[in-house]
């Protein structure tokens, strides 16, 4: 009797259904990438034509991964520029995709050492940080980090390959600059700034009236940080950069507020989106 009833229900909203007309013409409209998913599969692309392998890692990561591994212990004073979100478990979310260098050195070490073959890996992601936000601050953004490691690496390989990602990206010569900067995991440290696209270098909200824009901190990875990979830092050297994707999608798109990105505007969005 159930099967019966059951039968004369779903008969009834037969019944009750309106007419599809085949000829009717589709409805194609469907949606788009975001501007930093374009932008990051671009760089990835990028990364991948010069031999870099592209990595995953969590979002949710350990103490010992976001900082300890990275030469940045308990008592350091750059945790302060990282306040970041605790779980109760004690693991937090990821303030820096730099969470992910220990275990890509681990995990590529053995080929480095038997092999002779470089480390480079890039490895893309999300990271949370607890902090005011304005034009050109945001507490979710995305980076990427990307580093390579080997016998005689220096600072002239991690000039090349960046002026060759960002010549790449904007399809020009792109000015940049090279100035000190102090990050833990890196020594000699630097940070790379592009000339502001949105203002042509005259100074906006976006690039705090400096017509710069800090896009990339880098440097020569730290042998602190190499011999936690468990990487002799006598016999390799290795660099490594943290790329900021989302404020690499504001100068190829011109968009002033870095909030916009996040704000889930279909409407802001289409226009910088592209139907991949």
């Amino acid at each position: 009797k159930t099967a019966e009833m059951k039968e004369k229900e779903v008969q009834k909203e037969i019944e009750l259904m309106p007419e599809f007309d085949l000829s009717l013409p589709a409805n194609l409209a469907r949606g788009s990438y975001h501007p930093v998913t374009i932008v990051q599969r671009q760089c990835e692309q990028i990364f991948k034509s010069m031999g870099f392998t592209v990595e995953d890692y969590p979002e949710v990561v350990t103490d010992y991964e976001c900082f300890e591994s990275v030469n940045v212990p308990k008592d350091h004073p750059a945790r302060d520029m990282q306040d970041t979100y605790y779980l109760t478990n004690g693991q937090l979310l990821k303030s820096q995709t730099s969470a992910a260098q220990n275990a890509i050195l681990r995990k590529y070490k053995d080929e480095l050492i038997n092999n002779g073959t470089p480390i480079k890996a890039i490895f893309p992601g999300r990271c949370f940080r607890n902090e005011a936000t304005d034009a050109c601050h945001e507490n979710t953004f995305f980076q990427m980090e990307g580093m390579m490691v080997g016998n005689d690496i220096s600072i002239s390989n991690l000039i090349y390959f960046m002026k060759t990602m960002l010549s790449e990206v904007f399809q020009k010569d792109i000015k940049v600059r090279l100035r000190p900067g102090f990050f833990p995991f890196v020594e000699p440290g630097f940070e790379l700034d592009i000339s502001c696209l949105i203002c042509g270098g005259e100074g906006c909200p976006s690039c705090k009236h400096s017509g710069w824009l800090e896009l990339c901190p880098c440097g020569m990875i730290h042998p602190e940080v190499l011999r936690m990979g468990g990487i002799d830092p006598d016999k390799y050297t290795g660099f490594a950069f943290g790329l900021g994707l989302t404020r690499l999608v504001m100068m190829k798109y011109g968009i002033k507020d870095i909030r916009d990105l996040n704000g889930g505007s279909l409407k802001a969005m289409s226009q910088f989106t592209d139907d991949e």
